[in-house]
This record gives C-alpha cells, structure tokens and sequence, in this order.
C-alpha cells in the first residue's frame, strides 16, 4: 500500500513540477492527449520515477556515502537531479514521458518534487504503528 501511495504522490510532484515552464520539465502523454492519458501517463512516469528511484537510487547513494559527508548532504540534490534525468531517459525510448532541458534546472525540478514528496508523503502515508494494531 505504501508503494502505491509513493507512486501516487509522485505522479502528481512530477505533474506540478511540469506546470511551471522555466524548469523545462515536458510531460508527453499517451495519444490522443486527452485527461485519462495524462493521468496514466503521469501514474505510469511516477512508476518508472518510484522503481529508479528504489534501484538506482540506493545503489547510488550507498556508492556516495564519502561525498555526502564531504559536501554535508549537498550532493542529494545533484543525485535526485540525476534520478529523475535518468527516468526522462529511460521514457525517450517512447513516444510518451518525461522530458528535461538542463541538467540544473532539473535538479531544481528534484528539489521541488523532493519537497512536494515529503509533504504529501508524511500526509498521506500509511503509518507503521497503525497498520499492526489492526
């Protein structure tokens, strides 16, 4: 369940951040373009967004434990900048998906998904402690 919450609530960071256009993130969804496709398209960018993120994502950061203490957690930013160029590289295979300009301008992209994941992530996410009362 929290999975599916994780890919929701990525699915609609990656949605604001392609609203706001000086951060060049596109968002291409399925033909014909209509509101469903958008919304698979993002539910399914979140997927692919949530799995890099799992894999990728914590191989990298383990590889990165001595730049996390040189630079004092700053090389996150950069890392989930590459996390979510990764995922828009990994839809340009498609005619759908997430496409990014600049590298900086997509991590700034991460930054704000990464904000936006932790608010509505600690909302709306299944507590631990709930689940093993039941």
């Amino acid at each position: 369940m929290r999975f599916v919450v994780r890919v929701a609530v990525n699915a609609f960071a990656i949605w604001i951040v392609t609203l706001l256009p000086a951060l060049q993130v596109r968002l291409i969804p399925f033909e014909p373009g209509e509101w469903l496709q958008v919304a698979l398209t993002l539910l399914l960018v979140g997927l692919i967004f949530a799995l890099v993120n799992t894999i990728v994502g914590t191989v990298v950061k383990i590889v990165a434990i001595p730049l996390y203490i040189l630079t004092l957690g700053l090389i996150s930013l950069v890392i989930n900048g590459f996390l979510l160029w990764l995922t828009a590289v990994i839809t340009a295979n498609w005619d759908w998906g997430l496409r990014t300009g600049e590298f900086w301008l997509t991590v700034v992209a991460a930054l704000l998904i990464g904000i936006i994941n932790a608010v509505l992530g600690g909302i709306l996410r299944p507590r631990r402690d709930e689940r093993s009362r039941r």
